[in-house]
């Protein structure tokens, strides 16, 4: 992937941060959002992403109307999501929203579609868990013909059918930029290959590196279904701060508590020190100093060949002093920092 512009992002949650012991409302995390991807523009980051979830301590439940609200008042950064849950949304509506969100923002809308890791969307909009992989199949189906393909004809399972249709406002030829988030599932990463999409590798917890065979599963998926070779991207968990000692423990105080929710909830594994500093080192945390943090995004490209990272840079309870910095930081540093690394290996081989 060598060949392919290294690009640099960030995703939120809509975690609910604090500031001097005082805790956000979800309005002002809402507006904080928009404040954070202005910034981002302008430390010259390429991608900004809005989750969703709907739960507690999260406000990303309507991301294309954040995204949009995002669009008004930038000019470059391109609008992503991180990820849509296709299997509880409808991919008619979730088209005419991502091609209004591109027709306002002059193309800068792209997505990454997933079936949920947590699954609070399923009940709240009336599915059945137990349709998991059919709704998800379906639905991608559909979407994706509804971007390559007017007027459409289609009937399935999940909706209504649609007899000649063609949807306003159109997008741009050929849709936009429709990456499929993984992580994990062998069967995801063929899914992606087989509709000739991008791959986005949601990387959380223990060695990146295991990815590496995902990633060769996928070039060889692309080929034998005579697609065209397609990006790979990162999405992993992480702060920036002025030296590892700092970023370690800012990061610590939120991420602790976070991870203990987890555990009940999913059987995640107690978060001690040990295992945290093990994240750190050589783990799916990207968290230390500028320079840390540049060589361990460097380092991905090299093992997982990844052509876009996408920082995660959000988590319940940190303070927004701590975000802006580590924006701030990500893209006046890290992003030349990697580029200068990348280049200098180039150079070498």
């Amino acid at each position: 992937m060598s060949a392919v512009p290294f690009e640099l992002g960030l995703n939120t949650f809509g975690d609910v941060p604090t500031e001097n012991g005082r805790t956000f409302t979800d309005a002002e995390t809402v507006r904080l959002i928009v404040e954070e991807a202005k910034l981002a523009e302008a430390v010259g980051l390429d991608v900004f992403s809005v989750g969703e979830h709907y739960r507690e301590g999260f406000v990303d439940s309507a991301g294309a109307v954040i995204l949009a609200g995002i669009a008004s008042v930038t000019d470059r950064i391109r609008l992503g999501t991180a990820v849509t849950v296709l299997s509880t949304n409808d991919p008619v509506r979730l088209y005419n929203e991502f091609s209004t969100l591109d027709a306002l923002s002059g193309g800068r809308a792209q997505l990454v579609l997933g079936r949920a890791s947590q699954t609070q969307s399923f009940p709240l909009f009336g599915y059945d868990l137990a349709d998991y992989e059919a709704l998800f199949e379906e639905k991608l189906e559909l979407f994706m013909r509804l971007q390559r393909e007017s007027p459409i004809t289609w009937s399935g399972t999940v909706r209504a059918p649609l007899v000649d249709v063609t949807l306003h406002p159109t997008m741009r030829a050929g849709g936009i930029p429709t990456w499929i988030g993984v992580g994990g599932s062998p069967n995801s990463v063929i899914r992606a290959a087989q509709y000739g999409l991008p791959l986005m590798l949601a990387i959380i917890g223990g060695e990146p590196e295991r990815f590496a065979g995902h990633v060769d599963l996928y070039f060889r998926a692309l080929e034998q279904f005579g697609k065209p070779l397609q990006p790979v991207g990162q999405h992993s968990l992480g702060l920036v701060a002025d030296t590892d000692d700092e970023a370690a423990e800012t990061w610590w105080t939120s991420w602790k508590p976070m991870i203990e929710m987890m555990g009940k909830e999913r059987g995640f594994y107690p978060p001690t020190r040990e295992r945290y500093q093990s994240e750190l080192l050589t783990g799916a945390l990207f968290v230390g100093s500028p320079e840390t943090v540049a060589q361990k995004i460097a380092r991905m490209v090299r093992e997982l060949r990844i052509s876009r990272f996408d920082l995660k840079y959000d988590v319940p309870g940190l303070s927004r002093s701590a975000r802006a910095h580590s924006i701030e930081l990500l893209g006046t540093v890290v992003a030349p920092r990697v580029r200068e690394i990348l280049a200098e290996e180039s150079v070498n081989v």
